[in-house]
């Protein structure tokens, strides 16, 4: 007689295949669980920068380097070309004004003074000449106004003794009327000859005029050509520091060329470099600070350079009260220069952090410092060492400002000690 088998409920295939649903499910559910959360690493606390927040005074400032100047610097050219016989100083010497430096040789411009020497001696003879001519000219018209001054004399004594004849009847009308005659022209010939006399003078005078014009003209073009041969001795111009000079004994100089330069030491200041993204908020008379020794000397802003150059352009910048002592010409300064006014603040310490966040986020540490977690945060003004907090921080909050570069898209981070 044949059994009837029960077919079994939980077959060891059917066991299998749950238990593989079940699994996958609760893959499932940890995998969306564990995603869904907040990101987070753990990081050794000996390996990060923590910083806490504080409130004190600040003050937005940029390091800009300057370099230490005199403050009035004379530049020294070849007034005239020529080649360098001598060298009187070298490089450095101290000068005092008009003190010879160098000596340069130019032919033809010495040549030149000679023939213009020559020139001013031949018109000083020819003016001679022409001096005892108009003399000799000038007596010759005398000696013939003398003669005329003494026949209208005889006429007119002459004249007046026949008048007087003639109206007594002892001579004739023939004889009056040729006295009478002679007078009137002798009279005429004396009113002629001053006329003559007067424009000779005239003349003369005119002539002594243009001549002296001619020889002053000459004279200060004599005085000019010297003066082009004595710049060839090159002189400094003002007491101060011999710098820069190039010139060598043989060399050629054109007219024009630098030679050197002079630094008048009377004081310093200091040229800087701006960055242009700056422009804007400088003007004269904002104050810097550099450290010389362990000291601070305080500069401000004299001069401002229009020009643009590679992206930056130079100030000048004067020391306020003393100048530090040893400074030397071309001594690179580092100067804090400030752009606004010293206020309190909150201050978050500068760090690696803001290359990655740009100072618009920031790892805050919780108040048990197991953990530090993200916090959106608003940035202002800075300075060298500090940036100050706007918004998302108090004094007291401790955050990580070292690099996050490890980090990426990490929510939390879990504070560990080795």
């Amino acid at each position: 007689m044949d059994r009837v088998i029960e077919k079994k409920t939980w077959t060891k295939k059917r066991v299998l295949m749950i238990a593989g649903i079940v699994a996958l499910v609760a893959l499932v559910f940890f995998s969306w669980y564990f995603t869904s959360g907040k990101s987070k690493l753990n990081v050794n606390t000996d390996r990060i920068t923590i910083s806490e927040i504080k409130k004190g005074p600040f003050q937005e400032n940029i390091p800009v380097n300057g370099v230490v100047m005199p403050v009035t610097t004379i530049y020294l050219d070849a007034l005239e070309g020529g080649r360098v016989e001598e060298r009187y100083v070298e490089d450095g010497a101290m000068m005092k004004k008009d003190q010879p430096i160098l000596r340069l040789s130019n032919t033809d411009l010495e040549l030149s003074l000679i023939n213009q020497e020559t020139s001013v001696f031949n018109l000083l003879t020819q003016m001679q000449i022409s001096k005892n001519a108009a003399q000799q000219n000038t007596i010759g018209k005398l000696n013939q106004m003398t003669d005329v001054d003494n026949q209208l004399k005889e006429a007119e004594r002459t004249y007046k003794l026949n008048k007087k004849l003639y109206e007594e009847k002892v001579i004739g009308s023939q004889e009056f009327r040729q006295s009478e005659n002679n007078y009137n022209y002798q009279l005429q010939k004396k009113m002629l000859a001053q006329e003559i006399l007067k424009k000779d003078s005239a003349s003369v005078k005119q002539e002594a005029g243009q001549a002296g014009q001619t020889y002053s003209r000459t004279q200060n073009a004599l005085q000019v050509m010297r003066k082009k041969v004595g710049d060839l001795i090159v002189r400094a111009p003002v007491d101060g520091q011999l710098t820069s000079l190039d010139a060598e004994i043989g060399q050629s100089k054109n007219k024009g060329e630098r030679l050197g330069q002079i630094d008048v030491m009377g004081g310093f200041k200091v040229r800087v470099n701006v960055d242009e993204h700056y422009s804007n908020r400088i003007f004269i008379g904002l104050k810097g600070t550099a450290n010389l020794a362990g000291k601070d000397y305080k500069l401000t802003i004299k001069k401002i350079f229009a020009q643009i150059t590679n992206g930056s352009f130079q100030v000048d910048m004067a020391f306020d009260d003393s100048i530090p002592q040893g400074i030397r010409r071309g001594q690179t300064l580092q100067i804090r220069l400030a752009l606004s006014d010293e206020m309190q603040a909150l201050l978050l310490p500068k760090g690696g952090f803001f290359q990655q966040t740009g100072g618009n986020w920031i790892f805050k540490v919780s108040e048990d410092g197991k953990t530090a977690y993200k916090v959106d945060i608003q940035l202002g003004l800075q300075s060298p060492d500090y940036f100050q907090v706007l918004q998302g921080l108090q004094p007291g909050d401790k955050v990580v400002t070292s690099s996050y570069e490890n980090y990426g898209n990490m929510q939390e981070l879990v504070l560990k000690k080795e």
